[in-house]
């Protein structure tokens, strides 16, 4: 199936078209005829799916053949859980929609309120906010929702987890009744179906991913590794590998801006983007890395479902996640669309609950394999076997055996075995910074 086939416009397949898109990926087969039908609509999707062109496409086509917006007001309202995510939404319609005669903003928290108001004034037709600011906008009469005709929830579950759910339904109160709506979760639990029927009617149901699970693209390990070598442990795989772009996931802000000093004394360019950055800081940071202008992004989990990289190849988990789900979500940000991609953890002897947790989610051990001169002296217990499969017969998958030189307690090893990286690099010539 091609895109000339699913009935959109000449001018919208002609920005795909000048993209090198050509092929829909399954969510989009599903959701853009269902769409364009002007059902409502609950996806099961997760991030890598291609579900945000599988909503704006066809909105795009269909705003394109109604009216310009009037004064302040809003055609269509997508509401998302972070400024990252809704900056990259506002992307995709920008891009999809580059030859219609289309209005489109975006809205979020942590910058200055009187230029969006500003740009609300003449009406849009799309709006992509935040739940937090959009209230604040619409308190403040910046924005009305009058003459809305489309409403997308992305992301709920997300935005449910962040504690959205009061600010939802203040802004389901504030829509006319008479809508579509297109609700996008990578789960439907309970707590969304229970939101979700207050506000689709008779909708379409599509589920392109089974449950939190893993893209077979991504190629996952782990390397068992004591807490205190893990700055060098990451800086010696960079090195080893020649990674030029690296999403790397850190589970707390200071741990993240901490690590992005340890990298930079390892010649390792990095920036560091979390909640305690500015929005102007947070995206001049992505912006730097997704041009290649740093090697390394180190990143907490508000980065998590809100970073779009094509072709990202490389993410690490340099601290495990308290919630095995994000795990998920934060390998998903690599193996997308296709391409293949690797997730690499760095795990730690007082990890092994977190560890477990993921494994018993994704049904499977996750291969481990320890790196020269950084074996732990604290072991990293064995998976548990009852994570849904058997067993695999590697041997290193699912535990893994110490070298020869030590003993059970990570004792008696030759000294030059765990020499610092920093030392054994420093007479090196620093390496690419990643600008090529």
């Amino acid at each position: 199936m091609s895109f000339d086939s699913l009935g959109l416009s000449a001018d919208i397949l002609k920005a795909l078209n000048k993209k090198g898109y050509s092929k829909p990926s399954p969510i989009q087969e599903q959701a853009i005829p269902a769409v364009l039908k002007r059902r409502d609509m609950m996806a099961a999707a997760q991030t890598g799916t291609g579900k945000t062109a599988g909503f704006t496409l066809p909105i795009l086509d269909i705003l394109s053949k109604g009216k310009p917006p009037a004064t302040k007001q809003v055609r269509t309202l997508i509401i998302t859980p972070t400024r990252e995510l809704a900056a990259q939404i506002l992307d995709s319609v920008e891009t999809y929609g580059k030859y219609l005669p289309l209005t489109a903003t975006v809205v979020f928290g942590g910058v200055k309120i009187n230029p969006q108001i500003k740009r609300l004034q003449k009406g849009v037709d799309i709006l992509v906010a935040t739940p937090g600011r959009l209230l604040d906008l619409h308190h403040q009469g910046a924005v009305r929702f009058d003459d809305l005709e489309i409403l997308v929830l992305d992301e709920a579950d997300r935005m449910l987890d962040m504690g959205f759910i009061h600010d939802i339904r203040k802004i389901l109160s504030y829509l006319p009744s008479k809508r579509q709506n297109l609700l996008f979760s990578a789960t439907f639990s309970n707590d969304i179906r229970k939101l979700a029927k207050t506000m689709v009617n008779d909708p379409v149901e599509i589920s392109v991913t089974p449950r939190n699970t893993t893209a077979d693209t991504v190629k996952q390990w782990i390397v068992p590794v004591d807490k205190k070598q893990k700055p060098e442990l990451l800086a010696a795989l960079t090195h080893k590998h020649k990674w030029e772009q690296v999403l790397v996931f850190s589970r707390t802000k200071h741990g993240a801006d901490r690590l992005v000093k340890q990298l930079d004394k390892n010649q390792i360019t990095a920036v560091a983007i979390h909640g305690n950055k500015s929005q102007n800081a947070r995206t001049r940071a992505l912006a730097l890395f997704k041009k290649s202008g740093v090697r390394v992004l180190v990143a907490t989990d508000i980065a998590a479902r809100g970073i779009d990289i094509n072709q990202l190849p490389q993410v690490v988990n340099f601290d495990l996640p308290n919630v095995p789900e994000d795990y998920v979500h934060r390998i998903g940000r690599t193996g997308r669309a296709g391409e293949v991609g690797q997730a690499v953890s760095l795990v730690s002897a007082d990890e092994i609950k977190q560890l477990r947790d993921i494994e018993r989610l994704i049904g499977r051990p996750l291969e481990r394999r320890l790196e020269d001169g950084f074996e732990p002296d604290h072991d990293l217990p064995a998976s548990n076997s009852n994570v849904g499969v058997k067993k695999s017969n590697k041997p290193n998958s699912g535990g893994y055996k110490k070298p020869s030189n030590s003993n059970n307690n990570g004792g008696n090893r030759k000294p030059s075995t765990k020499t610092n990286y920093r030392n054994r690099n420093k007479n090196k010539k620093p390496s690419s910074s990643g600008n090529n």
